[in-house]
């Protein structure tokens, strides 16, 4: 049954963390055509949606305003599709420190972009209208 088992683990195994008194390492990595089998997934789902972005734009069957919404449901299916097929993101217990990592930088991203957008935002309502700057200066 083993073999049943290589025949569909997907992913790479280069560094990964090994099990102290598990499988020895050989018996545990994929084949390489079960290797180039996921790539060659990932990479036609990947084609696929990236198919499906422009012809969202260039066709006439989505509403106008959901364009945007169509473009990024499929920007973050391809998001997925990356992280799965290429990254090898998977729910496994050997995972939990890349999806922490993942989550993390996607936390601090969120901070600066949000934070970047609230200081923007803020410092155009406090500043001084350009016609009541002009009237200080006497002109």
């Amino acid at each position: 049954m083993s073999s049943n088992r290589d025949e569909f683990d997907l992913g790479s195994h280069v560094g990964e963390d090994q099990v102290v008194g598990g499988a020895p390492p050989e018996m545990e990595h994929p084949t390489l055509r079960t290797e180039l089998r996921g790539y060659l997934i990932g990479l036609g789902l990947a084609a696929l949606l990236t198919a499906a972005s422009f012809w969202s734009i260039d066709e006439h069957l989505i509403y106008g305003p959901g364009i945007v919404m169509a473009l990024i449901v499929f920007g973050l299916a391809q998001v997925g599709v990356h992280l799965v097929f290429f990254l090898h993101l998977t729910t496994s217990p050997d995972n939990t420190n890349n999806a922490l990592a993942l989550a993390f930088g996607v936390l601090i991203v969120s901070l600066v972009f949000f934070g970047s957008i609230w200081v923007m935002f803020h410092m155009n309502q406090n500043m001084i209208p350009a016609r009541a700057l002009m009237q200080m200066r006497g002109g």
